[in-house]
């Protein structure tokens, strides 16, 4: 049989339990940090842990972090010696090389673009040249149509103005010979 425990107990075994699951799971983190070549800070295994920041520094969990911190540091010497990782001096020519990439690839962009600009100008004045040319036939043309529609018009005039001058001329025939009847009747009648 068992003996009762005690609230204090209880709450005592809980919390040795809680710590217990946080440290392991700090230490989870950490390996897991090395593995994947990531850069161990006590912030970022608090973080990653999801726990405070306290629990990092604490006794054995603080010793564990910095070892792992110190074979991480010893890893870059090993790899540059070994060729692994890249020399600041073969990363600093890396970038010029990328930097004199990056000129070449711009001054080739800016030729291009002024290349395709000179292009798009010269299709763009030979679509206005062929519009204006199309423009000035329709122009042309519209201009023969109202000429020929103007000499029509002039004849026309022309032949009715004859017209009206005749009918005229004979109107005022007509108005004297009738005044010459109405004279001629008005004598003779007593």
């Amino acid at each position: 049989m068992t003996a009762a425990r005690t609230p204090a107990q209880v709450l005592q075994e809980a919390r040795e339990r809680g710590s217990r699951d946080k440290r392991s799971r700090v230490l989870a983190v950490v390996d897991d940090m090395i593995t994947r070549n990531h850069q161990i800070t006590f912030a970022g295994v608090a973080r990653a842990a999801a726990v405070s920041n306290w629990l990092v520094y604490a006794p054995g969990i603080r010793e564990h972090i910095d070892q792992a911190r110190a074979r991480q540091q010893a890893r870059p010497r090993h790899d540059r010696e070994s060729g692994a990782t890249a020399s600041p001096e073969g990363l600093r020519t890396d970038l010029a090389l990328a930097r004199a990439e990056i000129v070449r690839l711009r001054a080739e962009r800016d030729q291009l673009k002024a290349t395709v600009q000179r292009q798009l100008g010269q299709q763009l004045d030979q679509l206005h040249t062929t519009d204006l040319i199309t423009r000035i036939d329709e122009l042309t043309e519209q201009n023969k149509t109202l000429a020929t529609a103007l000499e029509t018009t002039k004849r026309t005039n022309t032949t009715l103005q004859e017209q009206l001058t005749e009918t005229q001329d004979d109107l005022a025939a007509a108005r004297t010979s009738l005044r010459r009847m109405i004279k001629g009747e008005n004598r003779t009648s007593p």
